[in-house]
């Protein structure tokens, strides 16, 4: 740019990868595992890499993992004057999240290669009107769902689904602006924000799936063959955004029918839209029935945690396949297994912001994740829970406050962990029902309904371990002072029931003493 050009280009094969930029709440460091791994696959493969990245913190950015690199911000300008120095053969758009894939459509405009799946295809997965349609080509299922372009138009497209809805615009970053809305005020709040963040000036209105399960798919594909890498079923409840949600793969829960349908849809996803390396997918159950709720034609988060647990490096793969190899070259026809329970866990920010909800929501929150394996799903929840900084309890007393749609789906957990030895307290309609099925529990009360109060107990360091489901706006409100006050003085908790089934069988094995085996990934892939 100045006096004098440094670049000095070869006249080698030579394709650029583009990170991720700088991170941010939103954007994990998981992405910076895909671009490091697709630079060491080129230089398997002889190809000169010149890494576009500009951030200081990353792997990507260390001056011996690429060829070359241009220490520059991810924007149109700055990648075209690289692109015009450096003549690449092909641009990796896929690995660097939701910030290079924005540039897919102006960098294909200006005559540039982009590796892998096409542009049109990217942006049919990410245009929400055309993915839709898209879908019902495929008879595939997905919520009910319309598009406003203006607030009168949001407020009567909610009106005809019946709240709750979920807002969201397309090309966002993180689940930037999306939310889950149950009233109108709600709408008129979120839906501005919606139409602030949207580069096209609408909004997606989707009929949300309240207490279904979520199902997270990774597939790689080579334009006409495709195989599943993972389904990974979350802990959390649909509409916390997947990068927030604990995940357990292989899933627990799950019926075979929904598998083979999973299957049979992911492959079916990916070959209509020719993805030429990796793709994710997201899936909810509800009411007996799969739903389609996006997919992503790129890397998404879970890629090192599913390359880890099953010891295929799918990032390398997926650079094999940009650059024209196919699944059957690579050995990769049937889809991949694993032997032990491995579960991923989110790591939030929550301590650094006080006062700030720690309720999850689509919008994405947490920083980093970590991974906790076992032979018992137990054992591997427990793990996971202590390397994201929760130490469950295995004694105490547990405050169990769950809304009404719950109280007998909470019955069996706090059956278990009455069984375990633990003191368990509940505000009143939720000890009702306990106590009326044979569970020992103390009454307390509510926040807002005296003193001392169940937050009073939190802050008094007097429980161990807090079970809150948050489900309907009233919940939602009731529950923001005693999660608050579990993070501000460290007491783990649970907002979905699944999780706290799951915290239950961890604490369970623990008292049995299981947890002790330690066993790193090599010994585990040797076996």
């Amino acid at each position: 740019y100045e006096e004098e050009c440094e670049a000095e280009p070869t006249d080698a094969r030579k394709i650029m990868i583009l990170g991720s930029g700088p991170n941010r709440i939103g954007q994990g460091i998981e992405f910076d595992y895909c671009s490091c791994h697709a630079s060491f696959a080129l230089k398997e493969m002889g190809i000169e890499s010149i890494m576009v990245n500009c951030n200081p913190e990353t792997v990507s950015t260390d001056y011996d993992t690429s060829d070359r690199l241009y220490f520059e911000p991810l924007t149109f300008e700055d990648v075209m004057n690289i692109v015009e120095k450096e003549k690449p053969d092909g641009i990796i758009v896929q690995f660097g999240g939701q910030t290079p894939l924005n540039l897919t459509k102006p960098l294909s405009n200006a005559g540039v290669k982009i590796m892998g799946t096409s542009p049109d295809s990217v942006d049919l997965a990410e245009d929400r009107e055309r993915f839709n349609e898209f879908l019902d080509g495929l008879d595939i299922r997905y919520p009910k769902h319309a598009f406003a372009s203006t607030l009168d138009e949001a407020h009567d497209v909610a009106s005809k689904l019946g709240y709750p809805v979920l807002v969201r615009p397309s090309y966002v970053l993180g689940g930037r602006a999306m939310a889950i809305v149950y009233d109108p005020q709600e709408l008129s709040k979120f839906a501005t924000e919606a139409f602030a963040a949207s580069s096209q000036n609408s909004v997606l209105i989707d009929k949300f799936l309240e207490d279904a399960f979520e199902v997270d798919v990774d597939c790689l594909c080579d334009g006409e063959n495709a195989i599943v890498a993972a389904i990974m079923q979350h802990v959390e409840q649909a509409g916390v955004h997947s990068g927030d949600s604990s995940c357990v793969l292989p899933t627990y829960k799950i019926d075979e029918k929904h598998k083979d349908e999973i299957r049979d849809w992911t492959k079916r996803m990916a070959v209509g839209l020719k993805v030429q390396g990796l793709m994710n997918i997201q899936f909810a159950i509800a009411g007996g029935l799969l739903y389609v709720l996006e997919a992503n034609p790129r890397a998404s988060r879970t890629i090192p945690y599913v390359a880890k647990a099953t010891g295929v490096p799918l990032a390398k793969m997926a650079t094999r396949l940009m650059v024209g190899e196919t699944l059957e070259s690579l050995g990769l026809t049937d889809d991949l297994k694993v032997k032990y329970h491995f579960v991923k866990t989110p790591v939030f920010p929550y301590s650094k912001f006080p006062g700030v909800d720690p309720r999850l929501s689509p919008e994405m929150r947490s920083t980093g994740e970590v991974m906790g394996v076992s032979k018992r799903l137990g054992a591997a929840f427990y793990k996971a829970q202590l390397a994201a900084g929760n130490r469950l309890p295995t004694e105490g007393k547990i405050l169990i406050t769950v809304n009404s749609e719950d109280h007998m789906g909470v019955l069996p957990t706090a059956k278990k962990l009455s069984d375990l030895g633990f003191e368990l307290l509940a505000t009143r309609g939720t000890a009702k029902t306990l106590a009326d099925n044979g569970v020992d529990v103390g009454v307390v009360l509510k926040h807002h309904e005296g003193r001392p109060s169940c937050v009073d107990l939190i802050k008094n360091d007097e429980i161990a371990l807090v079970i809150n489901t948050p489900l309907g706006a009233p919940a939602v409100k009731d529950g923001r002072e005693i999660r608050m006050a579990s993070v501000e003085h460290g007491v783990p908790f649970m907002t979905t029931l699944s999780g706290a089934a799951a915290a239950a069988e961890a604490i369970a094995d623990l008292k049995q003493g299981n947890i002790v085996e330690v066993a790193c990934l090599q010994e585990i892939h040797a076996e």
